[in-house]
């Protein structure tokens, strides 16, 4: 009987052992994984203090790039005047249709020389560029030309461009000698026995250009 207590007593306190040799393995191993991931969190953030820190806007505006200038307004096209010049000095405007005195008084007020007219659409005035200060008729021979030095004289200075000069091959065509500027044609011709007046004879000079024939 004695022996039998003694082997239940040793089973009891190995039962005993075991429980809470279970006991303690069990604790140990839920603690672990606890430390563990404590531990991992604190080296986290002692290794990235930023990831605490409040992040920085993205939004928000911020001054870049250079200031526009304004699109609006206008502009004076052309080609810089340069000073003492005239336009029609400084750029070939053959071919356009306005006078030299529209051109330079464009260039004077802007301080611009305009782009040349090449007149693709419209009227161009043709014949041959203007001289600054030289008539038409000094320019160029119009012997043959049924209009008068005024008249042509007068579109050289409206266009800037000196007239071809028309042969008349349709209609009529004035006759004569080609009168000289500023001298009438009865101090130009002798019209000795001519019947008609001299104010008749001058006034034909100065329509036509030319001292008609002695009669």
């Amino acid at each position: 009987m004695r022996a039998r207590k003694i082997s239940m007593l040793t089973i009891a306190a190995v039962a005993l052992g075991l429980s809470l040799t279970a006991c303690n393995d069990d604790g140990s191993t839920d603690a672990a994984p606890t430390s563990a991931a404590s531990s991992a969190s604190t080296s986290s953030a002692q290794a990235d203090p930023s990831a605490s820190s409040t992040p920085q806007s993205s939004g928000g505006s911020t001054a870049s790039g250079t200031a526009t200038e304004p699109t609006g307004g206008s502009t004076a096209s052309g080609t810089p005047k340069e000073d003492g010049v005239k336009c029609t000095d400084q750029i070939d405007y053959a071919g356009d249709s306005r006078s030299n005195a529209e051109i330079n008084s464009i260039g004077e007020e802007t301080g611009h020389c305009p782009d040349p007219e090449t007149g693709t659409g419209g009227s161009t005035a043709s014949g041959t560029p203007k001289e600054d200060g030289v008539k038409c008729t000094d320019q160029i021979d119009y012997a043959g030309d049924s209009r008068s030095n005024a008249e042509i004289n007068s579109i050289g200075e409206e266009t800037g461009h000196c007239p071809d000069p028309e042969t008349g091959t349709g209609g009529s065509t004035a006759s004569g000698t080609p009168k000289e500027d500023g001298v009438k044609c009865t101090d130009q011709i002798d019209y000795a026995g001519d019947s008609r007046s001299n104010a008749e004879i001058n006034s034909i000079g100065e329509e036509t250009g030319y001292c008609p024939p002695v009669q």
